[in-house]
């Protein structure tokens, strides 16, 4: 599902299900030692997608490889440790996971998410999104039918996953306002980051077997503004 969402400077892998035992790495086993089994099978899981889709932009790009071995460890904040030169981000959702990763020459920042196409529980919606964010949700059946009040989270999700490594500011759910540009399937959005000036980055979103997918991208420094998908 990633790949259709991606831009052209990105690469991405996913994988419905997790891989086979034994695709750590000894400082990857050390994070999740004593952790829930299926817990340690998405670290481990995404881990792998993350890896073939380095693979493929090394193809890609020569000299972007990883060091052999190199092992893919989460900082203080829980944001993955990408390998100099590539930007990247992960997510995993019950019966999903996936990666992205791109040049850090192409771009700045890169954010995905993904999300059970199911409704939020009760009184969630209220906490995430603002008035004007809620009235602007289309109705129950509306818009192919997707759970827009998951798409949001989704999208909010993908937007701060795209931004935070680079400024380390936190930001909550009502920080970043997120508008849908349309109904229509594998749309866009647009989600501004209320943090000093305001920062307005764009998103592609996709649904399919069950899920929803976000994807949220920074232009690199002095680039014109990329629009996921194109």
């Amino acid at each position: 599902m990633i790949r259709a969402l991606l831009p052209g400077p990105a690469v991405g892998a996913d994988r419905f299900g997790d891989a086979p035992e034994g695709m750590l790495l000894p400082a990857e086993e050390a994070v999740v030692a004593g952790v829930a089994p299926g817990r340690r099978r998405e670290f481990a899981t995404v881990r792998h997608c993350a890896r073939r889709a380095l693979g493929e932009l090394a193809a890609r790009a020569p000299g972007t490889a990883p060091p052999p071995g190199v092992a893919l460890l989460p900082d203080r904040d829980g944001v993955p440790r990408w390998p100099g030169g590539v930007v990247g981000s992960m997510t995993h959702t019950r019966g999903y996971r996936a990666a992205a990763v791109a040049r850090a020459a192409d771009l700045a920042g890169l954010g995905i998410d993904a999300e059970p196409d199911r409704p939020l529980r009760p009184g969630v919606l209220e906490t995430i999104a603002s008035p004007a964010e809620r009235a602007a949700l289309p109705g129950p059946g509306g818009g192919g039918a997707v759970c827009w009040d998951r798409l949001l989270f989704c999208a909010k999700e993908a937007a701060y996953k795209a931004w935070f490594p680079r400024a380390r500011v936190r930001l909550g759910f009502r920080d970043v306002e997120v508008t849908f540009d349309g109904p229509a399937p594998d749309g866009r959005f647009g989600a501004l980051l209320r943090h000093g000036p305001g920062t307005l980055l764009r998103g592609r979103w996709g649904a399919g077997n069950g899920l929803l997918v976000a994807v949220v991208t920074v232009p690199a420094d002095g680039a014109r503004g990329t629009d996921p998908g194109h």
